[in-house]
C-alpha cells in the first residue's frame, strides 16, 4: 500500500465522510478508452484492465452502496484503495474478483483516474459549504463596522458558514454581524459550562462546523446546542441596542407593567429584547426555512426540530427578562424609583434550558409533515420545550462517523456517583491516578490603607483521568 494513497484515504475519510468515497468509486468504475500497442501478441502499455473486470468493478461499487447507508466508511476506503492502485490480496472466498492473484496490480485507465480525482476534489471543496454553520462566527473574528471599506462587500462574502438567506441579511445589517458572533460565543461557553461534567462536553472541533459531525444527529445534545446559541444571539443583539451600537434599534419600548407602583417611574434605557427576539428569529431560522425537503421525510423532521429548539431558546431569554429598578433620593433614601426592562443573567437562561434538555421530548415526523410524540402518553411539547428525533450516540469511545471524541483523557471525580464520577465518565474502562501541584492564594491580610496582601500556597492533589 502506497504511503501517499494511505494519507489521501485517511484525509478524505476524516473530512468528507462516506458519500464522496462512494461517488469516487462509481466514477472510477466507469470504463475508459483502451489503447493497444507494442509488438504483436503483447498488450500495450495502457491496456492493464480486462474488459470483464470493468463490469465487475461497477457491480462491486453498487454492492457497496448498502455500506454507505450503514456508514461503514472503512470498507469504502478499502474499495477506493483498490481503484487507486493498491495491490490485491487473496480473498477468503475465491472467485470474487477475476484475474490472477499475486500477479501484477490492476490499475484503472487514465480517464477513470481523472474522473476519480475530479470527484474527490469537488466533493472535498463542497464540504465546508455543507458542514459549516453560522456558529463559526464565534471562533472567526468579525470586523467592526468602522473598518468596513465604503462601497465594498468583503465582510459578508468572506464570512464562513452563512446560508444564502443569512448572507442577504448580513449585507443589509452588517453592523449586526459582530454581535451575532458574540452571541454565538456566549451560547458556546454556556453549553460548555452546562455539559462540563458530561461525556459530551460541547467541545469545539474546528472553525467551520464548530461542533463537528455530532450536530448531524438530531439528539438531545443537538437540541440544546441550537437552543442556547439562538438564546445567545437574542441576548447579544438586545444588549447592543441598549448600548447604542446598532443604528436600527435603541432602548426598549416595552409598555409600563400594570403591577408597577404608581410612584415609580418607568423609564431609563432597557434591553431591547423585542428587537433582539425578532432579528434572531429572522437570522437564525433563515438557514432552516430556505431548505425544501419532501413532506414527511427525515430531513424535514430535522428542520422542524431545529426550528422548535431555536424558538425555545429565544423564548427563554424573552420570558426571563424582568423589571430592574434604581433608587433616587437624598443619602439613598429611595424616595423615588426608576425602573426598566433588563435581561436575566445568561447563566440563568442556561440553567433553564438545561432543565428543558433533561425533559426533552422524543419526536418523529408524520406523513403530513408534522412532528408527533413517539410516546403518546407524554404531554405535547410547548414552544418553550426542546425536542429531538434521534437517540444520542455513544460518547464513550472516539467515533469519526458520529463525531464523538470519546472520554479518554477526561478528568473524573472518584468519589462522585453522578455523571462526573469515574465509573460513568470512563464508561467502565477504568482510570489512572496522578498527582498535580496547585498554587492558591492564602493567608490574605488587609493593610491600611488600602490593599490586600496574600501568600502563595502550594498543595499536592490527586487527580483521576479516564483510560
Amino acid at each position: 500500500m502506497r504511503p501517499g494513497h494511505r494519507h489521501l484515504r485517511q484525509k478524505l475519510q476524516t473530512k468528507a465522510g462516506c458519500a464522496p468515497l462512494l461517488l469516487s468509486v462509481l466514477l472510477a468504475a466507469l470504463p475508459g478508452p483502451q489503447r493497444t500497442g507494442g509488438k504483436r501478441g503483447h498488450p500495450g502499455r495502457h491496456r492493464l484492465i480486462r474488459r470483464g473486470f470493468r463490469g465487475t468493478r461497477l457491480a462491486v461499487a453498487f454492492t457497496f452502496l448498502r455500506e454507505v447507508v450503514l456508514r461503514r466508511c472503512k470498507i469504502l476506503a478499502l474499495l477506493s484503495a483498490i481503484f487507486l492502485g493498491a495491490p490485491f490480496q487473496k480473498p477468503t472466498a475465491p472467485g470474487v474478483f477475476p484475474g490472477h492473484w499475486g500477479g501484477p496490480r490492476l490499475r484503472p485507465t487514465m480517464p477513470s483516474l481523472l474522473l476519480l480525482a475530479a470527484a474527490l476534489l469537488s466533493s472535498w471543496a463542497q464540504l465546508p459549504a455543507e458542514a459549516s454553520s453560522w456558529w463559526s462566527l464565534a471562533v472567526n473574528p468579525v470586523q467592526r463596522p468602522e473598518v468596513f471599506i465604503i462601497g465594498a462587500q468583503p465582510v459578508c462574502s468572506q464570512l464562513p458558514g452563512l446560508s444564502p438567506g443569512q448572507r442577504k441579511l448580513c449585507q443589509l445589517y452588517q453592523e449586526h454581524m459582530a454581535y451575532i458572533g458574540e452571541g454565538a460565543k456566549t451560547g458556546i461557553k454556556e453549553c460548555q459550562y452546562q455539559f462540563r461534567q458530561r461525556r459530551w462536553n460541547c467541545s469545539i472541533v474546528d472553525n467551520t462546523s464548530v461542533f463537528g459531525r455530532v450536530m448531524q444527529i438530531g439528539s438531545r445534545e443537538t437540541a440544546f446546542t441550537y437552543a442556547v446559541s439562538a438564546a445567545g444571539v437574542v441576548n447579544a443583539i438586545s444588549r447592543a441596542c441598549r448600548e447604542g451600537e446598532l443604528s436600527t434599534c435603541g432602548c426598549s419600548r416595552t409598555a409600563r407593567p400594570k403591577d408597577l407602583p404608581r410612584d415609580w417611574l418607568w423609564g431609563g434605557c432597557g434591553d431591547n429584547v423585542e428587537y433582539g427576539y425578532r432579528f434572531a428569529k429572522e437570522f437564525v431560522d433563515a438557514r432552516e426555512r430556505e431548505k425544501n425537503f419532501a413532506k414527511g421525510s427525515e430531513e424535514q423532521g430535522r428542520v422542524l426540530m431545529n426550528l422548535q429548539n431555536n424558538e425555545a431558546g429565544r423564548r427563554a431569554v424573552y420570558k426571563m427578562a424582568d423589571v430592574a429598578c434604581k433608587c433616587h433620593g437624598v443619602s439613598g433614601s429611595c424616595s423615588l424609583k426608576t425602573c426598566w426592562l433588563q435581561l436575566a443573567e445568561f447563566r440563568k437562561v442556561g440553567d433553564q434550558l438545561k432543565e428543558k434538555y433533561d425533559s426533552a421530548a422524543a419526536m418523529r415526523i408524520t406523513r403530513k409533515g408534522k412532528l408527533e410524540l413517539v410516546n403518546s402518553r407524554f404531554n405535547q411539547p410547548t414552544p418553550e420545550d426542546l425536542v429531538y428525533v434521534d437517540p444520542s450516540p455513544d460518547y464513550c469511545l472516539r467515533n469519526e462517523t458520529t463525531g464523538s471524541l470519546g472520554t479518554q483523557g477526561r478528568l473524573c471525580n472518584k468519589t462522585s456517583e453522578g455523571m462526573d464520577g469515574c465509573e460513568l465518565m470512563c464508561c467502565g474502562r477504568g482510570y489512572d491516578q496522578f498527582k498535580s501541584v496547585q498554587v492558591e492564594r492564602c493567608h490574605c491580610k488587609f493593610h491600611w490603607c488600602c490593599f490586600v496582601k496574600c501568600r502563595k500556597c502550594t498543595e499536592i492533589v490527586d487527580q483521576y483521568v479516564c483510560k
